[in-house]
């Protein structure tokens, strides 16, 4: 069982949790974490309760969730009326995100493969420069309209 009675100061909670002092601020601000309890002298102290929903959070972002991600599994882990099978529903959104990012990097892999044939060092001189001014004359002039927001 996890102690509910806050000890740790932040510089140790993000010791122990593996999360920057910085980022534990940030994530109270976005409401991932309840902030940590003040001392008479102002310090921060967390429990170990909030010690292992950092490292929970951490663990999520590790596995590149975003915010809105990690925030929706903590609410499902916190109701325990919602059915334990509702978390799916997040990771499967998720897996859908990784497969459009994978799509999007295998597409920027070629692109690079191509740009770096333009040197095969055998030539005295390399057209890596050369290419990338062309394609920067051919690329599109992007709209003003807001483009959609990427995952993370």
């Amino acid at each position: 069982m996890l102690h509910s009675s806050p000890h740790h100061r932040i510089g140790d909670a993000a010791r122990l949790s593996g999360v920057s002092a910085a980022n534990i601020r940030y994530y109270e601000k976005e409401g991932l974490l309840q902030p940590g309890v003040r001392g008479d002298n102002s310090y921060r102290f967390y429990s170990d309760a909030d010690l292992h929903r950092l490292r929970f959070i951490r663990l999520c972002r590790a596995m590149d969730m975003s915010l809105d991600e990690v925030r929706t599994l903590l609410a499902l882990d916190a109701d325990s009326t919602i059915d334990g099978h509702a978390a799916c529903a997040t990771l499967d959104e998720h897996l859908a995100h990784v497969r459009e990012r994978l799509a999007e990097l295998r597409t920027l892999e070629e692109q690079l493969r191509d740009l770096r044939s333009r040197c095969d060092g055998a030539a005295g001189h390399c057209h890596v420069i050369e290419a990338l001014h062309e394609r920067a004359e051919a690329e599109p002039v992007p709209s003003l309209t807001p483009q959609a927001r990427r995952h993370v």
